[in-house]
């Protein structure tokens, strides 16, 4: 059986489109289409259904899923075990918030690349709790996200690489003496509550009685920011890593009363066989760590 059918089927499934599988593995839609339909007439068995522009799996495509999603990642095992102990490449697989991918994963995987140029990288920006998951189920072998609010399972290790405490978001022209009649008053756009940093926030707001005006909710910290650069509204965010220059004109000010903070950090599995590629990955994550700590952002 050759695995790119496999690997075809899989992306398939898991992206519901086979247009979205042959933009991910750089083929043709009927390229992907005949590798699906080899791999099913191989098994004799009908693995995808097709609805409208939408593809879901069949009975029997459900039952092999995930013993397909394991001999891929066996197979991504076994070519890592064939490179030599004094020299560090194959696959590493590598997830990120978009706000990770956008701020620190390229200066890390530039430090990364240049010391071990034989490392192949796979990137994957989502969710954290998207995430979280595939790193648990072995799909990712590591990620940079938003620590979950519950505990880790005991085959994975975290280390952490900033905190976050909660500040008030508003255009730099803005002075504000009171941040709590500043919420109570200006247009809110509020964080996404489907993701840690909004519910940190919708607790902030409960726990001290304050109602906001909501103009909008949304996630991706860039584009609040926007907002308020215009003029727009004032936001409840966790503090979060800008590396790059914006242009926006910004201020944050802290919150005046103490509440858990948003976690951002490196998850992996303790039980990939890239291993030594996550912990190298791991050196290059806390020396940037170290350095936006001393220095406000990487050099």
């Amino acid at each position: 059986m050759d695995s790119r059918y496999l690997q075809s089927f899989v992306y398939v499934v898991e992206l519901g489109s086979i247009a979205e599988a042959a933009r991910r593995l750089d083929l043709t839609p009927a390229a992907v289409a005949q590798r699906v339909k080899m791999l099913e007439a191989e098994l004799g068995a009908k693995l995808v259904r097709r609805s409208g522009r939408t593809v879901g799996t069949t009975e029997a495509g459900e039952r092999i899923l995930e013993r397909a999603r394991t001999v891929l990642h066996d197979i991504r095992d076994l070519k890592s075990d064939l490179v030599g102990p004094s020299s560090l490449g194959g696959e590493l697989r590598l997830g990120g918030t978009p706000t990770m991918m956008m701020n620190l994963i390229p200066d890390v995987l530039a430090t990364l690349l240049a010391r071990h140029p034989q490392i192949d990288l796979y990137l994957e920006p989502g969710k954290s709790a998207d995430l979280y998951r595939k790193v648990v189920g072995g799909e990712l072998d590591a990620a940079l996200l938003v620590h979950p609010q519950h505990d880790l399972p005991k085959n994975c290790d975290w280390h952490t690489f900033r905190e976050e405490p909660l500040v008030l978001l508003t255009p730099a022209s803005m002075t504000v003496t009171d941040p709590h009649a500043v919420l109570q008053t200006e247009p809110f756009l509020r964080y996404d509550r489907n993701v840690v940093g909004g519910q940190l926030a919708d607790a902030y707001l409960r726990q001290h009685g304050i109602r906001p005006h909501q103009r909008c909710e949304l996630d991706g910290l860039d584009a609040i920011s926007v907002l308020v650069d215009r003029g727009l509204g004032v936001s409840l965010v966790p503090d979060w890593l800008t590396t790059r220059g914006t242009g926006l004109s910004l201020a944050k000010w802290p919150m005046p009363h103490p509440f858990p903070k948003r976690v951002m950090g490196l998850i992996w599995g303790r039980s990939s066989a890239r291993m030594r590629l996550v912990q190298a990955l791991l050196e290059v994550v806390t020396e940037f760590g170290e350095a936006i700590d001393s220095r406000g952002r990487p050099e």
